[in-house]
């Protein structure tokens, strides 16, 4: 049997390991180990990297659609506030999981962790 790739694992919220135990134990947190091979997944930690990548992302679909609708239809303000806030929360919300999921299998497969530096002093 062929392990999934890491990332397709994580963007769908499965284990990068093995593809098949639930990365996340709830919304946004991190399932202490797989459920399916028993990797240890509480020292993985994706820091702020999902919600850059999802404010990027949702900013830019937002920002250029509304700028579009108001070159192309100028629509009173209050339908531009009704059409796009609600779409920016739908946006952010809908890809923070799956952003999440990827960063921390991108961390699994680049076998990636803490820096580690020399004590003070000491020579390699």
């Amino acid at each position: 049997m062929t392990r999934p790739h890491p990332l397709v694992s994580g963007a769908a919220g499965r284990c990068p390991n093995c593809g098949e135990g639930p990365l996340f134990a709830g919304f946004l947190k991190v399932a202490p180990r797989c459920e399916a091979c028993g990797y240890d997944l509480a020292k993985a930690d994706s820091g702020d990297g999902p919600a850059v990548f999802v404010i990027l992302i949702a900013g830019f679909v937002v920002a250029f659609s509304a700028l579009f609708v108001e070159l192309r239809f100028t629509p009173p303000i209050w339908l531009h506030l009704l059409l796009w806030l609600p779409l920016t929360v739908i946006v952010s919300v809908g890809l923070l999981r799956p952003m999440k999921g990827l960063m921390l299998a991108a961390q699994f497969a680049n076998q990636a962790s803490e820096a580690r530096h020399p004590a003070p002093g000491a020579d390699d």
